[in-house]
């Protein structure tokens, strides 16, 4: 049986995923028969995500992923503007092993971009930032960095195109060729500009164009258990 953590990991995931979206409901009982836990322990769950940020209980309503404003969407990247580039500060030159898993990473990155696969792409974007996190060895800094990509995750889904991606692309490469080298000060001024570059792509006025619905069933429940684990109304029929 799945533990509240693993029930949260598994809502974080599908964040970052862009399987959830701001403003999607996460039903309580629909989240225990998904994942074939009782309600007692998704409201656990659900009440650890709440203390990080990741959802809201509406008064009458229920559970809800958060829809950040955009004051707390520029606070974001504010947050990331401090912790991404002094993370690279005292990197000095890492491993080859660790240069060559960045590169693949931002190879990955450049086909999904190449193929037009926009959920591919968006993941592995939004997840360099966790991968270079973990290739850097430090596991307090990846637990917040997976954190901080989920919150821009729905930061993005209400207030950015997804018209740059090549541009953040080339942006990635770059600080990994500066890590290549071992020139950790070009790397952290690279990562600066790079989430500067960021937060300025974000647009008010993109907010509220999508139309939140219920997608649970695809983001949480396994591909090999889609097909015998239908949705309680489902089964009712």
């Amino acid at each position: 049986m799945l533990s509240k953590s693993r029930i949260a990991e598994r809502v974080v995931q599908s964040i970052l995923s862009r399987k959830l979206r701001p403003g999607e409901r996460l039903g309580e009982q629909e989240l225990a028969d998904l994942f074939g836990v009782s309600r007692t322990l998704v409201r656990e769950a659900l009440m650890q995500l709440q203390a990080r940020g990741f959802v809201e209980v509406r008064s009458r309503l229920g559970w809800y992923v958060v829809e950040p404003s955009f004051e707390e969407a520029r606070e974001t990247y504010a947050a990331r503007r401090v912790i991404e580039p002094g993370m690279l500060r005292d990197a000095g030159k890492p491993l080859q092993s660790v240069i060559s898993t960045l590169r693949r990473h931002v190879a990955d990155e450049r086909k999904a971009i190449a193929a037009g696969d926009a959920g591919t792409r968006a993941v592995l974007l939004a997840d360099f930032h966790v991968c270079l996190a973990e290739c850097l060895g430090n596991r307090f800094l990846t637990s917040m960095m997976i954190d901080l990509s989920a919150r821009t995750t729905l930061v993005s889904a209400l207030y950015q195109s997804q018209a740059a991606a090549q541009e953040s692309n080339a942006d990635h490469a770059d600080i990994v060729a500066a890590l290549a080298a071992g020139d950790s000060p070009t790397a952290e001024r690279l990562m600066r500009e790079h989430i500067d570059a960021l937060a300025a792509r974000l647009d008010e006025t993109l907010a509220g164009k999508g139309s939140a619905r219920s997608r649970l069933h695809e983001a949480l429940v396994p591909a090999e258990l889609r097909s015998t684990r239908k949705p309680r109304a489902a089964r009712k029929a």
